[in-house]
């Protein structure tokens, strides 16, 4: 039975893009046995993955995990972070090993000196490359994403009555600043937006969240910080259309085949992490702003535009996003 350890320390986006390295792995090798190392806070992303056999917590003090991994002998490493910390895994465990290339310099060329010479292939396609050694190729079937039993409909009922029959969820967060949208504009959107809205967002987003629904009447509901990362992925399912920046719900939407407008900041979609939605590409609406000598600015992020314009969100067309909203909602 091949043992293998897949590793990806975070975050939520990120390990959901390497879940159709564990399902082709777990179904096109015969009795694989699948390990994912990752950090405490992301062990939730992946609990309920039925392609995993165990799971393993990176915590302050690595050292007693070290020895309780390599006593699992495994016969591969599959590393998709490729960093100082899993380059300290794959010493420590000293078994054969293969690595995703983050094309760091490629990513500095773009980002430095606006030197596009990125693939056009996604992530995704980039993981599963680390699996060609192995013949095991893409089932074209997407992400996946496995909620727990317990989280199902009755949610529903948490929602006012105007919103219980469809509505937009709107992700309203992101990791920087200057992946997101600014909060008058995204008040704008709401008020235009002629369907009932879900406001979606963790603890960070609360009290932005509670600022745009009083910008904007009963018409938007305020989700952000009252529910767990399971509910609010529940409620993304649940949703019409997903309007959201690139972070982590978005590729959770795109696990559950929703319609998705995505709002493109600092970051491009080049850097091959726009929604991954094989077979459904006509569901899939990027919204960025094209021109700009300054973006990409940043293959991650800044708290604040470096410029001081903010121009690839100021700039962005409100009525095209609506009306790609108002399409989508009718799939």
């Amino acid at each position: 039975m091949p043992r293998f350890l897949v590793v990806r320390f975070s975050s939520i986006g990120d390990i959901v893009l390497t879940s159709p390295v564990l399902r082709c792995l777990k179904q096109q090798v015969p009795g694989a046995e699948i390990h994912f190392l990752t950090k405490p806070q992301f062990v939730q992303v992946l609990a309920n993955n039925q392609y995993i056999d165990k799971l393993w917590e990176w915590g302050d003090k690595p050292g007693p995990l070290l020895d309780e991994l390599k006593k699992q002998r495994f016969d591969m490493l599959i590393d998709l972070h490729h960093n100082l910390r899993s380059l300290r895994v794959k010493l420590a465990l000293g078994v054969r090993s293969v690595s995703f290339n983050k094309l760091n310099f490629e990513k500095y060329l773009y980002v430095r000196f606006k030197i596009n010479r990125l693939p056009d292939r996604h992530i995704v396609d980039r993981y599963m490359d680390t699996l060609a050694g192995l013949g095991v190729k893409n089932d074209g079937l997407g992400l996946d994403y496995f909620l727990p039993e317990d989280i199902g409909p009755d949610l529903l009922k948490k929602l006012p009555e105007t919103h219980q029959q469809g509505f937009v969820a709107l992700v309203c967060g992101a990791l920087k600043g200057t992946k997101r949208m600014p909060d008058d504009m995204l008040s704008s959107l709401c008020r235009q937006i002629k369907r009932p809205v879900v406001l979606l967002g963790g603890k960070a987003e609360a009290a932005l969240g509670q600022t745009i629904a009083e910008a904007c009447g009963g018409n938007v509901f305020n989700a952000c910080g009252k529910f767990s990362l399971h509910e609010s992925a529940w409620f993304v399912k649940a949703s019409e259309v997903v309007l959201t920046h690139d972070t982590g719900l978005m590729h959770i939407a795109a696990a559950f085949k929703k319609p998705i407008v995505s709002i493109w900041g600092n970051t491009v979609p080049a850097f091959g992490m726009y929604p991954y939605l094989q077979g459904n590409e006509q569901l899939n609406v990027i919204s960025e702003v094209q021109g700009l000598s300054c973006r990409p600015c940043s293959k991650i992020g800044f708290d604040k535009c470096p410029k001081g314009h903010f121009r690839c969100m100021r700039n962005q067309d409100l009525p095209a996003i609506i009306s790609a909203v108002e399409k989508l909602s009718g799939n």
